[in-house]
């Protein structure tokens, strides 16, 4: 590894041990029994509480993403990212990042999800989980910069399918929800629209707001 490498490894290990730090002192503040949306960085892009206020829905819910987490960084922070707010609901959506390398493998995945879901059922008493569906890939944008090119020898729309597959099944495994809000992202072929996205994986707020016409009607429930 270069020296520019490991200064840039410091400073994202520095950025999330404060991210931690300030979710753990956001989490002293929150009210407990609430909703909790978790995951990695599709999740903490998501504007949810912006996107809720200009639709005039009031729904008291805690966005706890980690950008760039894998399963099993994420393991490692159940902690602030839900046990601590002691939630009524979790909707969580974590994986992805695992397909960023040569050795994913699908088996691995859903090994080290399950491992993170019933170490929420047995730290959080009574909390219902519903697992969402990886969105799908804009692999046109990808291909046009060179890291996100690479990516696609592992993480594509056919592994995102493959992923999804496993997810449902898991959540049907353990008795869970699981819920797909990609309907209204997908051009005909089945891929992320371009106007969604910023690179091909990662998306503008339009493309949340597809996201949220699929998934309010879970919210408002989850919130009753």
């Amino acid at each position: 590894m270069s020296e520019e490498q490991t200064r840039l490894e410091e400073m994202i290990q520095r950025e999330t041990q404060l991210k931690i730090q300030r979710y753990h002192r956001l989490n002293q503040l929150a009210q407990k029994g609430k909703i909790v949306l978790t995951g990695s960085s599709l999740m903490e892009q998501f504007p949810i509480h912006e996107l809720l206020q200009d639709l005039g829905e009031n729904i008291t819910l805690y966005n706890r993403g980690f950008s760039g987490f894998t399963t099993r960084q994420f393991q490692e922070v159940l902690d602030v990212a839900v046990y601590e707010l002691q939630p009524s609901h979790v909707f969580i959506n974590i994986g992805t990042n695992d397909m960023n390398t040569s050795d994913y493998t699908l088996e691995g995945l859903l090994e080290r999800y399950e491992a993170i879901l019933r170490g929420i059922q047995e730290n959080v008493p009574g909390v219902k989980l519903t697992l969402m569906a990886y969105y799908p890939l804009c692999e046109e944008l990808m291909g046009q910069e060179p890291h996100n090119k690479a990516l696609l020898a592992w993480r594509n729309n056919r592994a995102v399918q493959q992923a999804n597959q496993g997810v449902k099944a898991l959540a049907e495994k353990l008795g869970l929800a699981f819920i797909d809000c990609n309907k209204g992202l997908v051009d005909e072929q089945g891929f992320l629209k371009q106007e969604y996205t910023v690179e091909g994986i990662h998306m503008f707020a339009n493309g949340y707001a597809q996201v949220l016409k699929e998934l309010l009607p879970h919210l408002k429930e989850a919130a009753r």
